[in-house]
Formats: structure tokens, sequence, C-alpha cells
């Protein structure tokens, strides 16, 4: 290319030379370098007019302009970049359409909005479920045509690590999940997944326990009167049938209390059981609960303690917080063993309130611990005799906290003993109202 120039330039310069001896040939060599910079610069206006007119004109072909020398050589070039971008844009209009093409045939909707919620593109299964309409609805902002309270707090909260479950707009008999995520300039891609069969199943299921559980209820509790007449009056019977009927007693109050765990948790799933939100005594639940505590524990006689750093009240529903907490330091006293150390510890710091429950017991293999809270799970199904649990507690104390804003960490390993923590936001703690004298009446 170098060379090139330094020949074209000499070229221009040995064209001038002789432009300028014609000129001193007829005793006018100034007219004669003016003459032929006129020219030179006659032939560059109007070989930058034919190129002006190719680039500026999107129907022109595709060869460009032929020419000699310097031009003929830019000519080429460009049209070499011209052919080169061509080639690049049919192959990314290429991907782009493929893209486009799989992402239609998903059975999941898909929408790309800008940063604000400006809807820019969507595929054909966000029409079907959302009841978008191609050819009015772009460029029009989506929390505008979802129109749910919890879609725009969600949208604008970019917290997008837990999906959002709502009724479709278009289709209200239709479950959609949803679940946004960021790129580009923090732009949003959002997915909407058909939940319906799922949901339907969850709470056929809720509905299946909750009304099995009452069913069951009802013969149990004559089944347990029978029970408990015959064990008053034992010594009335042969000796063959006391130990079966004291089984039997035994096994009756599990299942009673089973059903009665089921019937609490089916509530709190399907929010029949309504969460009060007052102001609640922390210190003295606890102090009820640890005293009910020490009376289970009985002749192993547990070292439980109470450390309240915090004397403000907890806005949540208090028959519910007593079920989370109890659960939590009942099982402290059914696995740990005799003469053991249970220490039950309500704190406050930045982040919010938080209630432990350490105990020296057994521990647990931290494989299990993700599991914990399902319906059932049991860490160890060997003890599930010894302990007389339901397998439930774990999973009412989950969706208690869910109820309100808060979460439970588990930290235990083999004979190390373990530790339930209850996290609640800053924003439930309130200040303890002082109570007004006579004098003050």
């Amino acid at each position: 290319m170098q060379h090139n120039w330094s020949r074209y330039l000499r070229i221009i310069i040995g064209g001038l030379i002789g432009f300028t001896v014609v000129g001193l040939y007829f005793g006018e060599p100034l007219y004669g370098l003016t003459l032929g910079l006129v020219i030179y610069l006659w032939w560059t206006l109007v070989q930058a007019r034919r190129l002006y007119k190719w680039l500026a004109n999107p129907s022109a072909p595709d060869e460009a302009p032929q020419s000699v020398g310097l031009w003929g050589d830019i000519f080429d070039n460009l049209h070499k970049l011209h052919q080169t971008h061509l080639h690049t844009q049919d192959r990314l209009r290429a991907q782009i359409n493929r893209v486009q093409e799989s992402t239609n045939a998903m059975r999941d909707g898909v929408i790309m909005t800008d940063s604000k919620g400006a809807m820019e593109w969507w595929n054909g299964s966000a029409e079907h479920l959302l009841g978008f309409r191609r050819n009015t609805d772009r460029g029009q902002y989506i929390h505008n045509l979802i129109r749910t309270p919890a879609f725009k707090h969600y949208f604008d909260s970019r917290d997008y690590r837990e999906p959002l479950e709502l009724h479709s707009p278009a289709k209200p008999h239709l479950r959609l999940q949803i679940q946004i995520s960021l790129f580009g300039d923090d732009d949003r891609l959002i997915v909407a997944k058909d939940v319906t069969r799922l949901y339907q199943l969850e709470q056929m299921r809720r509905d299946f326990v909750g009304n099995v559980s009452h069913e069951m209820r009802t013969p149990l509790t004559v089944i347990s009167g029978y029970l408990e007449t015959l064990v008053d009056n034992a010594d009335e019977l042969p000796a063959k049938w006391r130990r079966a009927i004291n089984t039997m007693s035994a096994q009756s109050s599990r299942m009673e209390a089973l059903i009665t765990d089921l019937i609490l948790l089916s509530r709190i799933e399907t929010g029949e059981q309504t969460v009060h939100d007052n102001p609640t005594d922390v210190e003295t639940l606890l102090g009820q609960i640890c005293h009910d505590a020490r009376a289970l524990s009985g002749d192993q006689q547990h070292e439980l303690s109470i450390q309240v750093n915090d004397h403000r009240l907890l806005r949540g529903d208090e028959s519910q917080l007593r079920s989370a907490f109890s659960n939590l330091v009942f099982n402290a006293v059914k696995y740990t063993p005799a003469r053991g150390r249970i220490t039950v510890t309500w704190s406050t710091n930045r982040e919010g309130a938080h209630l432990s429950v350490k105990d020296t017991g057994i521990g647990i293999d931290p494989i299990h611990i993700p599991r914990l809270t399902e319906r059932f799970y049991r860490a160890d199904p060997s003890r599930h005799k010894d302990t007389g649990g339901t397998g439930l507690g774990l999973a009412i104390v989950k969706h208690v906290l869910l109820n309100h804003d808060g979460t439970l960490e588990i930290r235990s390993h083999i004979g190390e003993g373990s530790e339930f923590i209850c996290h609640f936001p800053r924003e439930r703690l309130v200040e303890r109202v002082p109570e007004r004298t006579e004098a003050e009446g």
C-alpha cells in the first residue's frame, strides 16, 4: 500500500511538472502549472462525486464504480469492505433469525424489555400466555399490560433470586411463574412458565391433607377416649391385655399429635389461618415455652437457660410464633441426652432480630441439613420411635417464618450439638410502649 501511494505521488508530481514544462514552452510556466492543478482538482471532484452517489444510494449496485490510479484502489478497497460487511450482516441476521425461531418454538413465554419495562420483543408463547398483541403492544410498558401490583413491585425490586407466581392477565385460569434476568445495559429478559398443573396438584395435595386430617380427627378422638378409659381401669383387665392397651394408647397419642400438626401446617400453607401482625412479647413467650420444656425434660434434668438481649416487641402472629419457637425448643429437649445444656437466645443487630436455640445434643450430619424442613424427612429414621415426633415440626417452623418474612438457619455437626436460628427483618421490631401508672391515668 505504501509502495502504491509513492507511485501515485510520483505520477501526480510528474504530471504537474509536465504541465509546467508545456507552459514554459509557451512562455507561461505558472499558467501551465495552474492548468494542471485545475484538471487534477476536476478529476478528483468527479471521482468524489461518483463515490458519494455510490455510498449514498442504498439501491446502488454492489459493484463499485470503475476508475484508475489512486481512486481505483480506493473504490476496490471500499468494495471489499462493503462485501465483508454484507457477509457479516447476513451471518448475524441468520443467527438472530435462528435464535428467534428456536425461542418461538419454546413453550415458555420470553419477553425482552429495556430497563424501564418498554417491550422490545416477545415470542409466540408470550402472546398465548399473556395476551400480548404484536401489532400494538411493541414499545408499551409491560407493567401496563400485566396490571398486578405484585409484578410491578417484583420488576422494580431488582431482586430476582426467587420467581413470582401470578394468574395470567389474559387467561385467569392459567397460573404463571415469572422469572426475570438482567442483561445488557440493565435490560430485562422475562420468562413466563405455565405452572397451572403443578399449582393445581399442590392445591389438591393441600386440600387432601387438610380434609383427611379433619376426617381422621373425629374417629381417632373416639378411639383415644375409649383407650383412656381402658388405661384408667387397666388393673381390672387381664395382665396380657395391659401391655397392648398401653401401646395402643401411646400410638393413639402420636397419631393425634400428627393430625394436629398436619392441620396446623395445612392452615398455615393455605392461608386459612389468618396472620395477625400484632406486637408480641417474645421475652414472655420464650419464658412460657421454656417452662413447658422443663416439664417435658422431667427426669432428664436438662440445663435450660434463656438470654434476652433486646426487650423490644416482634410484630407477628403470636400463635404461629409460639408453634415455631416451641417446636425448636422441644426438639432440642428430645434430641439432647440427659443433663445436656440448651441455650435459648433472643438478640438483635443491624440485620434484624434473631432467635437461637442451641443444644449439646447428638448433632446432625450436614448432608441432611438442606432437607430438614421437608415434611416427614428424618435425618435418622431409626430414632423415630424414640422421639415420638411427627416429622412436621421444622416444616411448620419454615412456613411460619415465611409468613413473617423470616428465614431459618441450621448449624450442626455430628457429636457437636445443633443450633437453629430464626432470622427476622429489622422492620418487624416494635418499641415497647411504657405502661401508664394510675397517677398518669
